[in-house]
């Protein structure tokens, strides 16, 4: 019996599966009739899209063709790249060297004035406290202890204040008129390239001239585009020159400014020293 069922059960999956893969053949037949039937009418409708989109492509790049094209200015760096090689990049760099170098020294005179500077009035009772409290010795190693050219006149006072206030006067006017020099070194090459600069420009200028006339001489005419080119290198020189000498003449203002208030701070707090010095002596 077991047999039997057996049979029957691989005789009715054998007939089920060759029902389906004959549903199956039949069903893949209809679809490729319909593709193809399908395919027929889309290549039908295909081709008329396209053309649809072809005329629709060739409107839109008609109208970007009407459109006007917006032109892209350079930036600050390019222009003055540009200029730069229109003004002739062998004469141009002296200009720009010019520049460079009187940039460099002017900020070295800056940064030196900054840390030169100091506070006269804490630095007086300082120096006052250690006078009364130490001596001559504990004011001194304040001074030593504390940067910029005042402490530096203080210490030369101080060092000589066994000898009498006269000697310490001089010795501070005198070591005053030595750090007054430190402050100032460095100011001639500055004004010498304020003054170099538009020097250049001009000579630039004239060369820039020369070269037009040459031009002109050798083509036996005038005409505009022949002038123009050597009158455009001459102007851009000029105008190089100018703005490098503005520039540095900033520069050099600030710095004489600083030194100025430097040097009188130097002379009002040498006046306070042998004030105190002379209380001091008093009270021995």
């Amino acid at each position: 019996m077991k047999k039997l069922f057996a049979l029957i059960a691989v005789f009715g999956m054998l007939s089920f599966g060759a029902s389906n893969f004959s549903i199956a053949q039949e069903n893949a037949t209809d679809t490729t009739v319909t593709q193809e039937a399908g395919n027929g009418d889309s290549t039908a409708v295909a081709t008329t899209d396209s053309s649809k989109a072809t005329q629709e492509v060739a409107a839109k790049t008609e109208e970007k063709t009407e459109e006007p094209t917006e032109v892209e200015t350079p930036g600050l760096h390019q222009q003055i790249k540009q200029k730069f090689i229109e003004g002739g990049p062998g004469f141009m760099s002296f200009v720009l060297l010019a520049l460079i170098l009187g940039l460099a020294l002017a900020i070295e005179r800056i940064i030196y004035l900054n840390l030169a500077s100091t506070n006269t009035e804490k630095l007086l009772k300082k120096v006052e406290e250690a006078l009364n409290t130490g001596g001559v010795e504990a004011a001194k190693e304040v001074c030593r202890n504390t940067r910029g050219p005042v402490a530096s006149i203080f210490y030369q006072g101080l060092d000589r204040a066994d000898q009498g206030i006269d000697i310490v006067e001089k010795s501070v006017v005198a070591y005053g008129g030595v750090q007054m020099g430190l402050l100032e070194k460095g100011l001639t090459w500055i004004s010498l390239f304020i003054a170099l600069a538009p020097m250049l420009g001009f000579m630039g200028t004239v060369i820039g001239m020369i070269s037009a006339f040459d031009a002109i001489e050798v083509a036996g005419d005038i005409s505009p585009t022949l002038v123009a080119g050597g009158i455009k290198v001459a102007l851009i020189t000029t105008v190089a020159g100018l703005i490098v000498a503005m520039i540095l003449q900033v520069f050099y203002n600030y710095i004489v400014a600083k030194i100025d208030s430097i040097v009188n701070e130097m002379e009002d707090a040498s006046i306070s020293l042998i004030d105190i010095l002379t209380k001091y002596n008093l009270k021995k």
